[in-house]
């Protein structure tokens, strides 16, 4: 296998963390502003990160809703949210530990598309600079690091199809459960996510039953740690049927899939990243253009039925999607071009385009 950069299809675990260290330097310079410049708990259209940061600090309240049971990401954030308190200094100890954590998932996002990017499409060049875009994306700074948990969803998506990839596959209860407490709406995106992918890969797959059990074992992990993050925080069990039918709050789905096309939220973050990546999307393998195609049809589906605010269907999609955009579009920046695609998603050869 070849690389633009001279056949380096390989990433040490040295240079991985080296690379981990400095994203979550780029990350906290990105979101600094929400130390300093300006409070999104106050800001028109992130009304959620207030109950993020009620979550951080223990004063959220059962006016919460369903947010309360997203426990991962405020979890990760108070041991930063205690080491700010109480100390001389001029940023917000909430907002401080909610960008410390989101700046985590942010940075192993970045990371993970290096490995995805060098492993599997063999070129470390085009690894780096997609994980690059994917930073500079308006997203990342402007919705991933202002206090809202779509880094975690967004990081466990893509370590999705790492464990596919990879073929380690006993990753997947794990990252189902992880998930599952992040944001509720993991659970119905890793569905369509591992279904698709399934669907796609079962006839060139040496073991299609076993893959099989594993996803239906993941669904099942997550669903459970739901219930049970409910029971723990809510204190009752809930049926994840009836939890759904409370979320529902849309009846117009025409024009509410209309009015999130024509959001300004969602051209944002797609106005470029779509038209650098379309070119070479045909490059990569249906095993990853499939599944990721059917969850960005179920992002429109969730919030056709729950009747998003503006800017929850780009957020979603940027979650789905993003990480995949961002390496077709390096391709595209780069001059680089696939060729000889293997049904496990790997470039037998990538050269100058």
């Amino acid at each position: 296998m070849e690389s633009l950069t001279g056949g380096q299809t390989k990433i040490t675990t040295a240079r991985l963390a080296l690379l981990f260290f400095l994203f979550v330097l780029i990350s906290w310079g990105l979101g600094y502003p929400v130390l300093n410049r300006y409070d999104p708990r106050q800001t028109p259209g992130l009304p959620d990160v207030k109950a993020y940061a009620a979550l951080v600090t223990g004063t959220v309240g059962a006016d919460a809703d369903h947010i309360r049971f997203r426990v991962l990401v405020p979890w990760l954030a108070k041991p930063f949210y205690q080491l700010a308190k109480g100390r001389d200094v001029s940023w917000d100890p909430a907002m401080f530990g909610l960008l410390a954590a989101d700046s985590l998932f942010v940075a192993a996002t970045a990371a993970l598309i290096v490995l995805l990017g060098t492993r599997q499409l063999g070129s470390y060049t085009v690894s780096l600079v997609a994980s690059l875009l994917y930073l500079l994306n308006f997203a990342v700074s402007n919705l991933r690091l202002v206090g809202l948990v779509d880094a975690g969803e967004g990081f466990f998506l893509l370590a999705l199809l790492w464990a596919l990839c990879e073929r380690k596959q006993w990753a997947l209860p794990v990252i189902g459960a992880l998930g599952a407490m992040t944001k509720e709406s993991f659970i119905p995106f890793s569905m369509a996510f591992t279904a698709a992918w399934w669907l796609a890969v079962r006839r060139g797959s040496r073991s299609p039953l076993r893959s099989a059990a594993w996803i239906l074992t993941t669904w099942t992990v997550s669903l459970a740690t739901l219930i049970g993050a409910q029971w723990r925080v809510g204190g009752s069990l809930v049926s994840p049927i009836h939890f759904a039918a409370t979320l529902h709050g849309n009846h117009d789905y025409v024009q509410h899939f209309a009015w999130s096309l024509w959001d300004r939220n969602f051209w944002y973050i797609f106005l470029w990243l779509l038209p650098t990546a379309i070119p070479n999307l045909k490059q990569f393998p249906k095993s990853w253009l499939i599944p990721v195609a059917a969850t960005s049809a179920m992002a429109f589906v969730l919030d056709g039925y729950y009747g998003g605010a503006p800017g929850t269907v780009g957020r979603a999609l940027f979650s789905v999607a993003g990480p995949l955009l961002s390496l077709s579009s390096a391709m595209l920046l780069l001059g680089v071009s696939g060729r000889n695609l293997d049904n496990q998603g790997a470039f037998n050869q990538i050269g100058q385009g």
